[in-house]
């Protein structure tokens, strides 16, 4: 399983490399392939980080429960809404809202496992 997701990983940020080189040689530095790339090698990278950080989290007892599919779910809807937001409003715009959703994610995560009861 690792092993498919390094190599998942590898082969994303590999196509990122080629599309963002190919953009630069036609002259197009805001080309659509490679920004779909490189937000799909954000949000496969965000997954990888959540997930393994949610899991450690929980085997040491910091969290009581952790749904690493719902947080899938959340970066599948979370990616079409980024890549769209670049296209229409620039890249900052992007990596705004994906900052956004990683901090809402964390503050959903600690609802979840009572960090804010007083």
């Amino acid at each position: 399983m690792i092993r498919w997701l390094a190599s998942s990983l590898l082969a994303v940020l590999v196509v990122t490399a080629l599309c963002a080189l190919g953009a630069r040689v036609l002259g197009r530095r805001n080309a659509r392939w490679s920004l779909l790339v490189s937000v799909v090698a954000l949000w496969m990278g965000a997954v990888v980080l959540w997930n393994f950080a949610g899991g450690l989290a929980l085997h040491y007892g910091l969290l009581t429960s952790y749904s690493g599919q719902v947080f899938t779910l959340v970066a599948v809807g979370g990616g079409i809404w980024h890549y769209r937001t670049a296209v229409a409003s620039g890249r900052e715009r992007g990596l705004t809202l994906f900052v956004a959703i990683q901090i809402a994610w964390l503050v959903v995560v600690l609802l979840q496992n009572g960090a804010f009861r007083g």
